[in-house]
């Protein structure tokens, strides 16, 4: 029986907001709601990106602590976007800023992790999956475009890789395609094989 058939009789939670995770859980034929419930992702400031973003993705799992979610299957997760230096890109405040990340980007290296925490019972587990991310050359016209029309301002990294601006100007990727809209579907399902 193959995990999907397994997991038909799990409640599963997806505590997330975001509507392409949404999306992504949906694609791997799996029935669940969405939660959010409000998280303090005020980080220490000494600690690197990485423990970032898994120390965020717990949080939100936490959040779920009381016993109504025991029984069920829950996955929290946060995607975070480092340039080719390690600095974190953010979401841009307005659609300057968004451009000039675009235009850091652009013939560059920069890499995406998402953390996923997961609950079920007395089972919790989380991980990082990175991918590297190779932009081509863009001329001001493309990333105006780009900007202009799909307003990324919601999107770490100032761009989404599913959008007109992947498809025309990623050179390269390495490592898991969905990782980088926000969920690592073929690592998420090698790990809940290992719950269920």
């Amino acid at each position: 029986m193959i995990l999907q058939e397994k997991l038909r009789s799990v409640d599963i939670v997806l505590g997330s907001k975001s509507p392409r995770r949404k999306e992504l859980l949906a694609s791997m034929d799996l029935d669940f709601e969405i939660e959010v419930r409000e998280t303090d992702e005020t980080v220490d400031p000494n600690l690197s990106p990485l423990e970032v973003v898994k120390l965020i993705a717990k949080e939100k799992l936490a959040a779920f602590s009381d016993d109504s979610y025991f029984d069920k299957l829950l996955i929290c997760a946060d995607t975070i976007v480092l340039d080719s230096d390690g600095k974190v890109l953010g979401k841009p405040s307005d659609l300057e800023e968004a451009k000039a990340v675009i235009r850091q980007l652009a013939n560059n290296l920069h890499y995406v992790y998402t953390a996923v925490a997961l609950s079920y019972k007395d089972y919790q587990y989380s991980f990082v999956e990175e991918t590297k991310v190779w932009f081509s050359d863009l001329s001001e016209e493309e990333i105006s475009y780009y900007v202009e029309k799909y307003k990324p301002l919601d999107k770490a990294g100032s761009y989404g890789i599913q959008e007109w601006i992947g498809r025309i100007g990623i050179a390269k990727i390495e490592g898991s395609y969905e990782n980088v809209i926000g969920l690592p579907t073929a690592r998420l399902q090698e790990e809940l094989k290992k719950i269920f």
